[in-house]
């Protein structure tokens, strides 16, 4: 399922955008502004996990990390 929504986004930005779609990088502005978004999501649950693993790496080392890697559920996966 989508929603449409409106933004309203600066000149240049909107010529980028429509420059890479003519370009053929992106089929259309809507797939050119999910791809972006999906990849800024992909980043910030990247900084979250190094966060959380840099944190109980410097509790107790790499057997610290180990035990945590050990113990974190993966319910995304199952």
């Amino acid at each position: 399922m989508s929603t449409q929504i409106a933004v309203r986004l600066p000149d240049d930005l909107i010529r980028y955008v429509d420059e890479q779609v003519a370009a053929g990088h992106a089929t259309s502005r809507a797939a050119l502004v999910t791809r972006a978004l999906e990849r800024q999501r992909r980043r910030a649950v990247a900084a979250r996990d190094a966060e959380i693993l840099a944190a109980a790496a410097d509790e107790e080392g790499f057997d610290g990390l180990a035990g945590y890697a050990a113990a974190v559920g993966l319910p995304d996966l199952d």
